[in-house]
């Protein structure tokens, strides 16, 4: 039984029930991994490469390992002339072993702090896209909310219209979440000053 416009009652009621819902264009997750390969030279690999290596339990390990094997070999051949081996650097001073170390430490740490800046643009890279993630996901949040308020409305008006008993105080009880929800979704999206 169609009306003068052609459609069907219950099609015209559907459409002005209908609430719209604006759906954003789906965008692919970026990957911050991904990001930060595309934005790193070759150099700033190879110094994330070593600051992660020189960060491991198997580094410290291996310079404990040749700590001890220096200082035992010099301690030993120094003190006990009787193994009858040579100290190529004497005991107490290890004056070669810190040489070293120094020189070890001097080149290492400017390849470490060049590290820890291409890791703290990773993480940069992945809060910016957490925040892009969060502004989608509030949008989305804000969207939900309105199709409530737009559903809240409708079952209002159909217990209306079938004369359902509603009392005052369930009227009041859902206007007053439909003004939270208003204020929710109103409510400014507040950013960190950077």
């Amino acid at each position: 039984m169609a009306n003068e416009s052609g459609t069907t009652p219950s099609a015209s009621l559907w459409e002005r029930l209908r609430h719209p819902i604006p759906h954003p264009p789906a965008t692919k997750v970026k990957n911050a991994n991904d990001l930060l390969k595309d934005r790193m030279s070759p150099l700033d690999r190879l110094a994330l490469a070593i600051t992660v290596k020189v960060g491991s339990m198997g580094f410290f390990f291996l310079i404990l390992l040749w700590t001890i094997v220096w200082c035992g070999y010099n301690i030993l051949a120094s003190e006990i002339p009787s193994l009858g081996w040579k100290s190529f650097d004497p005991f107490p001073a290890f004056v070669a072993y810190l040489l070293m170390s120094n020189v070890i430490q001097i080149l290492l740490m400017p390849l470490i702090m060049v590290g820890q800046n291409v890791q703290s643009r990773h993480a940069e890279i992945r809060s910016e896209l957490d925040f892009e993630i969060n502004q989608k996901a509030e949008a989305e949040v804000v969207a939900i909310l309105r199709n409530l308020e737009h559903n809240t409305d409708l079952i209002i008006q159909l217990m209306k219209h079938l004369d359902c008993k509603i009392s005052e105080a369930e009227i009041r009880a859902l206007e007053a979440s439909k003004k939270e929800m208003d204020t929710v979704v109103s409510k400014p999206i507040e950013t960190p000053d950077v």
